[in-house]
């Protein structure tokens, strides 16, 4: 008898495209007349950055945002012609490839003759963001480079070698409840950096600083763009606000199927290092997802949805499963079948991914950016 194999997934994440569109236009009526800029780097935050990109370019941005050069490369390739900025590179980077498919490039200083030069053998003009480091530390030009980066890039625009198109920099503490005195201060930085470009002759037609904790609490950082982020895949990026307080609707739900049910006795340890013990005669379900698929190992009693009940992991999580604790009867096979319908959280079980993600002592960027390859993705569209 020839074996038949199943063409469904044993694993998923569903993609809720309608959740999706309702972010992007919620965003776009809190900021307007700002643009915004869908940030879909890492894959959008895990969530499929192709589809991710169509859908929020037809809900109403107009721009799109990656840290890698070759993440724009990747949407291009795939027929998305919006407007689209990279930001991050090293001396590898494809400069070439980015002016010749219209890839905006943001600069930090070390890049620019680099892009320069690259822009002088593709015989095409770079589109270029120059970065101010305000305060984060990380990418950007610092405040004493900041007046010669201008200078030169004002040099190499009037010899039509590139165009400055904006100028950016990026929060440390928009999201801190009490960071509003930090944000000031780089607000009031990236303020006279613009000016300073102004004054080389540079006209900055886009300026934007606002990340989705900014944009969502903090009108005046809106300036003429926005860049939407975690916002869009309705997970807040508050410790004092959920999704919900915020009008945003959760994207992602990760789902699977109980692969074992078998009965435990007292003091039954489960998993590695047995950190877990059953204290009453117990039956445990097995969930076929780890740390491979993106489930963090540190998830101590994380919730889980079985078939319209609540459980809690039990012990630690492996590289390919997890246990549950049933806490019924040992004899009890009706509990959480073979095959029972799972939820780590989402639509059905309405479990945030921040539960997880409190969990396992992140943030719920973290949880859903590293969901593995092999959980595939089902994107329910946009009606």
């Amino acid at each position: 008898m020839a074996t038949c194999w199943t063409s469904e997934p044993e694993r998923w994440v569903t993609i809720d495209h309608s959740a999706l569109a309702h972010n992007i236009h919620t965003i776009a009526q809190w900021v307007k007349p700002a643009q915004v800029m869908a940030v879909v780097k890492a894959d959008g935050y895990g969530h499929g950055a192709v589809e991710v990109a169509q859908t929020a370019i037809a809900a109403g941005a107009t721009w799109l945002g990656t840290a890698h050069i070759t993440e724009a490369l990747k949407l291009r390739e795939a027929g998305i012609t919006a407007p689209l900025l990279a930001w991050l590179h090293t001396i590898k980077t494809p400069f070439h490839a980015a002016i010749e498919h219209n890839i905006d490039i943001g600069v930090s200083g070390p890049e620019l003759e680099a892009v320069a030069q690259a822009a002088r053998n593709a015989d095409l003009p770079a589109r270029v963001h120059l970065k101010i480091d305000t305060g984060l530390s990380r990418n950007g030009a610092v405040p004493e480079i900041w007046d010669d980066l201008c200078k030169r890039a004002s040099e190499l625009q009037q010899a039509g070698i590139l165009r400055v198109v904006g100028v950016f920099t990026h929060f440390a503490n928009a999201d801190d409840p009490d960071g509003d005195a930090d944000v000031d201060a780089q607000l009031s930085l990236y303020h006279e950096s613009v000016e300073t470009a102004r004054k080389h002759g540079l006209t900055v037609d886009v300026r934007h600083v606002a990340n989705s904790p900014a944009l969502l609490s903090r009108p005046d950082t809106h300036l003429d763009m926005v860049r939407a982020g975690v916002a869009i895949y309705g997970l807040s990026p508050f410790p004092d606000r959920t999704a919900e307080d915020l009008g945003l609707r959760p994207v992602m739900s990760f789902g699977t199927t109980v692969a074992n049910n078998k009965p435990a006795d007292v003091g039954t340890g489960v998993s590695y290092g047995y950190a877990y013990r059953c204290e009453l005669p117990t039956r445990l379900a097995l969930i076929p997802a780890g740390y491979a698929d993106g489930v963090p190992r540190t998830a101590v009693g994380a919730p889980v949805w079985i078939e319209g009940k609540f459980y809690r992991v039990a012990g630690t999580i492996a590289m390919d499963q997890f246990v549950v604790d049933l806490q019924t009867d040992r004899n009890d096979v009706t509990t959480a079948p073979v095959g029972a319908e799972v939820e780590l959280f989402g639509e059905k079980s309405g479990i945030s991914s921040d539960a997880w993600a409190i969990a396992a002592g992140t943030i719920n960027y973290e949880l859903v950016t590293r969901i593995g390859c092999r959980v595939p993705r089902v994107h329910k569209q946009w009606v």
